[in-house]
């Protein structure tokens, strides 16, 4: 039997646009000699689709395109992704079911039996969890349907499994031939490695071959990397679809060596192209036709605004320098020669004037009190109505430039370097930053050599040097990766050989600033943790661990 594997990029949301899709790539694994085509998961609405499925009405839309979908399944059966109502006397109104479509008609439904809700998954809050499992025939075969997270039970790694219910154990003492997953599994780095384990060791578990069909594309905060693949019973990857990108690939069950096998992306090539996925889907996905980025001329702007180009092409990309008295030179001509190097438009807006009726303005107030932080957000503010006003004017989506680091220690202003529409490298470390503005670089010097050479600094006042105020950015990531991202405590990280003052005063500023953070916008996730919908911290709250 011959399968395709499609891996598309659903809009949440729009489901004609899905629908659509949906049956271009039936037709083409149809002419392709395909029997079935197998979608990704909630292929027919995206995924997440969040409080959207709390609409009556988007469950009857999502229902009637199946019906339509199944209609013309004629020649080509196809596993597609839906939300199904649940008619069981309690429990949560839905599933997030799989619907195999065949001659016109729906010929079986399966439910996900397994719903995360851990980091940016909730699925508990919506969908009713299938209580056992059933296996379709088709085509002479007995196949296993899973979704997601049900094949993520078992030979994990995990000190303590996180359900009872054993979805893959249940297929295979049932007799089933084959495994379908399909899948939306966000990217984060790493990820991907670990998935092609923990299949391999299922395949060899269960001594079953599996078909594993991702979602790609970005959806909001998250991104989808796709790499769709399949492996022999043996655990052998013997298909793998492209990763960050929309694919086809045909599986044939007789002839496996025949499949073809993508080279996938790792480390900071593969960072890289999820934010450029990511943020090009949020602007289009959103219906935006431009950015507009406050360029300084420093590394995290600069990065940005390459991220952006290779995103949207440089005519969609707006650059606004917007110089203070206590810009160097220097700074100007970086932000011009990365502006000249990416082939964008580049306004010069002086912030001098306004900063200084302000000062005036609030000088009978301030009266003899020295300067201080006060005057430097006061530049950062301007700085953000201004490019406002431009996104206003034109409809130019603002993108935010600061890091993760800045973010999670609060080293950056409020409504004023934070505010935007997109915030493209808050899920990306400092020390991160460097390695993506050398990636960038590797063929070409986009980002001048100088913007990536010089200590980094804010500009806000004079001789301002970021490690006036903060660890080395090496040092400050580290302990930054440890207790955002693996929870350890104070204790843990100090025992690791770090300086108890350093990490008394990082873990300050991080819980300190979960106010700020509330407030920031979305960005695009790409480490296990990010400040984003997976983490759910209090802001008024007094927990101090002795």
């Amino acid at each position: 039997m011959k399968i395709a594997l499609a891996q598309i990029n659903p809009t949440v949301g729009d489901i004609p646009a899905n629908s659509a899709k949906i049956k271009q790539f039936i037709a083409r694994s149809r002419d392709e000699g395909a029997e079935l085509v197998i979608f990704s998961e909630l292929s027919l609405i995206g995924y997440p689709p969040k409080d959207l499925l709390l609409k009556h009405r988007f469950i009857d839309d999502n229902l009637a395109a199946l019906d339509d979908i199944a209609r013309y399944c004629s020649d080509c059966a196809a596993l597609i992704g839906f939300a199904c109502r649940h008619r069981g006397p309690a429990g949560r109104n839905l599933h997030n079911a799989a619907a195999l479509l065949t001659q016109g008609r729906v010929l079986a439904t399966y439910y996900k039996q397994l719903l995360p809700s851990y980091d940016i998954f909730d699925e508990t809050r919506y969908f009713e969890p299938a209580k056992s499992q059933q296996v379709v025939n088709f085509a002479e075969h007995r196949l296993g349907l899973t979704i997601c997270e049900d094949i993520w039970q078992g030979p994990q790694g995990a000190v303590r499994p996180l359900y009872e219910d054993n979805p893959l154990a249940q297929l295979a003492a049932s007799g089933v031939d084959i495994i379908i997953n399909i899948s939306a599994s966000p990217f984060e780095m790493g990820k991907h490695a670990f998935r092609c384990e923990l299949f391999s060791a299922q395949c060899r578990r269960y001594h079953l071959p599996l078909l594993y069909v991702n979602q790609v594309g970005g959806n909001d905060e998250l991104i989808f990397d796709g790499c769709s693949c399949a492996f022999d019973k043996d655990g052998q990857i013997f298909a793998q679809a492209k990763d960050f990108q929309e694919d086809l690939i045909l599986v044939d069950l007789d002839n496996l060596p025949a499949a073809r096998i993508e080279e996938t992306k790792t480390d900071v090539a593969a960072v890289h192209a999820a934010l450029t996925l990511g943020l090009k889907d949020y602007v289009e996905k959103c219906r935006f036709q431009s950015v507009v980025i406050g360029l300084s001329g420093g590394i995290d702007s600069a990065v940005t605004a390459a991220l952006a180009v290779t995103a949207l092409g440089p005519q969609r990309v707006i650059g606004v320098a917007l110089p203070s008295r206590y810009n160097a030179p220097a700074s100007i001509a970086d932000a011009r020669r990365l502006a000249d190097n990416l082939g964008i438009r580049l306004l010069t807006v002086p912030i001098e004037k306004p900063f200084t009726a302000f000062l005036e303005l609030l000088q009978p107030h301030f009266g003899s009190l020295p300067p201080d932080i006060t005057e430097e957000n006061i530049q950062a503010r301007i700085r953000a109505v201004i490019l406002m006003a431009l996104s206003n004017k034109f409809g130019h989506l603002l993108l935010t430039t600061g890091n993760k680091s800045e973010l999670a220690v609060g080293y950056c202003t409020i409504y004023g370097d934070m505010a935007g529409g997109l915030a493209v490298i808050s899920d990306v470390p400092k020390t991160m930053i460097y390695q993506l503005a050398r990636y960038i670089n590797r063929d070409k010097e986009l980002i001048p050599s100088s913007s990536i050479n010089k200590p980094p600094s804010a500009e806000l006042r004079e001789n301002q040097c970021d490690q006036d105020s903060l660890p080395p950015y090496d040092t400050l990531d580290e302990i930054l990766h440890r207790y955002v991202e693996q929870e350890q405590s104070q204790a843990e990280i100090i025992a690791a050989g770090f300086d108890p003052q350093i990490v008394s005063h990082v873990i300050n500023l991080v819980d300190r600033n979960e106010y700020k953070r509330k407030q920031a916008a979305p960005g695009l996730k790409v480490t296990s943790r990010a400040f984003g919908t997976g983490r759910r911290m209090p802001i008024a709250q007094n927990y101090h661990p002795r």
